[in-house]
């Protein structure tokens, strides 16, 4: 007779052990363990127990020998959902990683009293279909009137959606191509708007984009399916939430993001486990929340870096929600003020089908460095004179936003002798001043600049280079006597203002609501912004903008200051899909990310080189380097096409594998009881690889 046989993937960082492993179920557990369970499961290798989750089972095993036994059942819930361990599996394979790295950013730390709570309402639920069914055994049949969780919802907010269509898209049936499985490149309408009012509760603005997004689930919803809506932080999943909660009731809506408790996150995770119809919001690791009926997955503002993860396997959000496209195939849509590289490649290869407002709205964008000599010399000042008039015309009716590059009061010091910045006497970081009245203190180990002198001419005097939020606010201040000054920064977050005059400075990315939108923006910096080295940069700097813009009154006057050339006509004819389009084209004449997929590959040079080696020649080819790198590695480009995703993947995969073990086997004339036996450290890896990853190419 066969025995029972669990499969199960092994929670380790061993990527040798990124495979199925067969362990036999012990008769006390045969009638218990399931798909999706936590075990404990012994490692003959290792010695030890180590955690598990079980991912299917089965009436026997391949495996010649005899099979190790599930040591211990951790919990019953089935916390894994199979979708869940697909799209894990495929997003390892696709970035040369191991699955249980992906699992442990889906699948929170268990926590005991929450799954009490939801086993037990699980039980009751059971309990109370029972009843109703031996009910309804006894009780003649009425045609139309069986239901079942994942009925379609009906309320007059959802009903209001389906009739009139999704707000601002006139030209295009936005409803039924959510219903339609549509894969779409969505251009938002830049602006604010007030929510509903709710009883209670003070006027609510949001940004036209949020209650695009919003609409767009709550037709998932009212045909019975989830959405899955993933943002890059905070302030935009505050902004969704409160959409979200105009057109649908709070139930149907679950927040899984990384700022939540760790209960709390349990909780929202074995809610989406069920078959209710749901709308998940969070941030990037929401996109590998359970849900099997899955009608429309959305991301705002791919282009945003909080939407790349920085833990292994770096997998971005944008190619989560592409694979999970693939094999649940619901609606898919990628929102934003500015489209990034990533999808305008996708809308050019046919694959996405770009959606833009009807009507059409401009914002009134002023490009200061083509405003002709008005101004002279004025124009070349850090708020040239127009802006300065119109920022003080405009801050009589409400408030102007004031968007800055840097926090702090001054982002760089400088020798007042050599000029050299100035840097910390403990770890050489850059020394900042968050105030004027500030002890300058190091950016990175947090230390006082106290008796510091300049390690290049041995001078004890410094200078502010540069001008940061509370700088500008304070000049501000002095130039608008008797108006507000409000900053909003990452150290001071301010979530919205009030529609009375005030200057609002806030870095990027940071910028409150204000009722209405404000009544002008100033975008300062802009040449500091774009002079940073990265490959992003220009792309990175019109998502800023376009987002700032978006929060301006309708027609209100917004200086974009320093800027000239293709980035300045693009903004002032709001046409970002062209420049982006003419970013794509640079990027493909140069064979750089996104027309080409890479690789990174570090580690020592014999390494490095035999993992190059096992590449195609044709790929070898078009590989940048090896460079040396910090800690005495070295570093590879390797550049491919899509196509060949997953062969890369496969063979630098391999060559991790081959350097994990081979780092293990002890040397070659080891003998037993050899004193080199006793005590030996497992040194580190010695090949790491990171797929499409573009920080090789910044500064």
């Amino acid at each position: 007779m066969s025995r029972a046989v669990a499969r199960v993937l092994v929670d380790t960082p061993l990527p040798q052990l990124d495979r199925l492993f067969d362990y036999a179920v012990p008769e006390r557990l045969v009638d218990t363990v399931g798909p999706g369970m936590r075990v404990k499961v012994p490692l003959r290798s290792a010695g030890r127990m180590a955690d598990a989750f079980v991912i299917e089972m089965a009436d026997g095993s391949e495996h010649e020998g005899s099979l190790s036994e599930i040591e211990e059942l951790i919990s019953e819930v089935p916390v894994l959902a199979p979708e869940v361990w697909r799209l894990a599996r495929a997003l390892a394979d696709r970035a040369g990683g191991s699955a249980s790295d992906v699992l442990r950013l889906a699948v929170p730390t268990r926590q005991v009293r929450v799954e009490k709570a939801w086993l037990a309402a699980r039980a009751a639920a059971a309990d109370a279909r029972a009843e109703a069914e031996a009910e309804d055994a006894t009780t003649p049949a009425t045609a139309g009137t069986e239901t079942s969780s994942t009925d379609n919802v009906s309320t007059p907010e959802l009903d209001d959606v389906a009739t009139r269509g999704i707000t601002g898209y006139r030209s295009v049936d936005l409803v039924a191509a959510v219903r339609g499985r549509a894969r779409l490149a969505l251009d938002a309408v830049p602006l604010v708007v007030e929510l509903p009012a709710v009883p209670g509760l003070p006027p609510r603005w949001v940004g036209r984009w949020a209650v695009t997004l919003a609409e767009l689930a709550a037709v998932a919803v009212a045909d019975g399916e989830s959405a899955i809506l993933a943002v890059p932080d905070y302030r935009d999943q505050e902004q969704l939430v409160s959409a979200l909660e105009a057109v649908l009731p709070p139930e149907k809506i679950v927040r899984l993001d990384s700022r939540q408790s760790n209960p709390d996150r349990y909780r929202a995770l074995l809610r989406a486990r069920g078959d209710e119809a749901l709308v998940i919001v969070g941030n990037r690791s929401v996109l590998l929340a359970p849900s099997t009926t899955l009608g429309l997955i959305a991301l705002w503002d791919d282009g945003d870096p909080l939407f790349s993860e920085p833990l292994t396997p770096y997998a971005h959000a944008r190619d989560t929600a592409l694979l999970r496209y693939e094999q649940q195939h619901p609606a898919l849509v990628f929102a934003g003020h500015a489209r990034s590289t990533d999808v305008q490649r996708l809308v050019e290869i046919g694959w996405l089908s770009e959606v833009l407002p009807d009507p059409r709205y401009q914002p009134h964008v002023i490009p200061t460095t083509q405003q002709g000599s008005r101004d002279g010399f004025a124009a070349n000042a850090r708020i040239p004179s127009t802006a300065y008039l119109e920022a003080r015309n405009a801050v009589e009716h409400g408030p102007v936003l004031v968007q800055v590059a840097h926090p702090g009061y001054a982002p760089r010091l400088a020798c007042t002798e050599c000029g050299d910045t100035a840097r910390c006497l403990r770890c050489s970081g850059p020394l900042q001043k968050k105030s004027a009245d500030a002890t300058p203190a190091c950016a990175w180990c947090g230390a006082l600049a106290v008796g510091w002198h300049c390690v290049t001419c041995e001078n004890t005097m410094m200078r502010s280079v540069g001008t940061g939020a509370g700088r500008t606010a304070d000049e501000l201040g002095r130039a608008f006597p008797g108006v507000r000054v409000i900053v909003s920064d990452g150290s001071r977050p301010v979530l919205e203002v009030d529609d009375e005059s005030a200057i609002v400075v806030a870095t990027r990315g940071a910028e409150p609501i204000a009722p209405g939108g404000y009544r002008a923006v100033l975008l300062l910096d802009g040449e500091r912004m774009l002079a940073r080295e990265s490959l992003r940069v220009a792309e990175d700097c019109v998502r800023w903008w376009a987002d700032a813009i978006a929060l301006a009154r309708r027609r209100a006057p917004i200086f974009l200051v320093g800027v000239g050339g293709t980035i300045a006509s693009a903004m002032a004819t709001w046409n970002l899909a062209r420049f982006a389009s003419s970013e794509l084209a640079d990027r493909r004449q140069l064979r750089f990310p996104p027309s080409v997929r890479v690789a990174t590959v570090t580690g020592r040079t014999d390494t490095v080189e035999t993992a190059l080696d096992a590449l195609p020649e044709s790929i070898r080819k078009e590989t940048l380097g090896p460079v040396d790198v910090e800690g005495g590695t070295v570093r590879a480009i390797v550049r491919f096409d899509y196509a060949h995703g997953h062969d890369v993947a496969s063979i630098l995969r391999g060559r991790v594998i081959r350097a994990a073990t081979d780092r293990r086997k002890p040397p070659r004339d080891l003998r037993p009881g050899d004193a080199r036996n006793t005590n030996r450290r497992t040194p580190a890896p010695t090949l790491r690889v990171r797929f499409d990853d573009v920080e090789p190419f910044s500064d």
